[in-house]
């Protein structure tokens, strides 16, 4: 038996990356998944793919869009038949300065990271608290300790953080939970962490190693997931858990040779 048996889960931004690890993972754990997409061409792929494992469907959307957002959440409920688990994951940033960040960007990169995860709440709340569901957003550990060069995504994340811990007590009454996950660099990195006005660059940073001894990957996060959808988290909410090899527990000294 797997740790999702029965579970029904809308997983936004779960195309690729982070998204798709979970997406993959919580099939594997027997449950069904609807994950979300603005390119419809990665979103077929994804599709194909996910259906070789388990029941998976894809529906487009912006999570930026609120009546895209509205129409998703219907689509995936259809296709489900009902919603126990919803992942906030789609994310984008900008590879700047907070104080060399147009407006522009600021609106862009807010409305999907924050508003886009409040208006998949809103929209999925009422199926969620039929079935005591969950939710989980995928914040960073950027939020946590701000990384001055992509300043602005810092920024969201850290509001994502908080909405977590609100959407925890307004959930509460109707037993729907609501943590927040918080990766640090995972590869192979975020296809929409972009220069400014830009909308997304191939390839990853040239990130430094954690204490652990190597760079955080996809089904780490999936994990963490699956522990946090699961029954075993049935008393958890309100909470975050980094997922980041221990980068963020303090100046690492390295031994030095010679």
């Amino acid at each position: 038996m797997g740790r999702l048996d029965g579970k029904r889960a809308l997983i936004t931004g779960g195309t690729t990356g982070i998204g798709f690890a979970i997406a993959e993972r919580f099939l594997h754990e027997g449950a069904a998944v609807a994950v979300t997409g603005r390119d419809p061409g990665l979103g077929k792929r994804a599709e194909g793919v996910l259906r070789g494992v388990g029941d998976a469907c894809f529906q487009r959307a912006d999570a930026a869009d609120p009546d895209a957002v509205l129409q998703s959440v219907a689509a995936a409920v259809d296709h489900l038949g009902a919603l126990d688990i919803l992942v906030n994951n789609a994310g984008i940033g900008v590879d700047a300065r907070l104080l060399d960040t147009t407006l522009a960007d600021f609106d862009r990169v807010m409305n999907v990271n924050l508003r886009g995860c409040l208006l998949y709440a809103q929209a999925a709340y009422p199926h969620l608290a039929r079935r005591r569901g969950c939710m989980i957003h995928i914040a960073s550990d950027a939020g946590v300790w701000g990384e001055q060069a992509i300043g602005l995504y810092s920024v969201s994340k850290a509001a994502v953080l908080m909405l977590g811990k609100m959407l925890a007590l307004d959930g509460g009454p109707d037993g729907v939970r609501s943590n927040v996950l918080c990766p640090g660099d995972t590869w192979p990195g975020m296809r929409h962490m972009a220069p400014p006005g830009q909308d997304h660059r191939p390839g990853s940073g040239d990130w430094p190693v954690p204490p652990i001894g190597r760079i955080g990957e996809a089904r780490d996060v999936a994990a963490a997931a699956v522990f946090y959808a699961s029954g075993e988290a049935e008393f958890i909410t309100g909470t975050s858990l980094l997922v980041d090899g221990g980068m963020t527990a303090g100046y690492l000294q390295r031994e030095r040779s010679g």
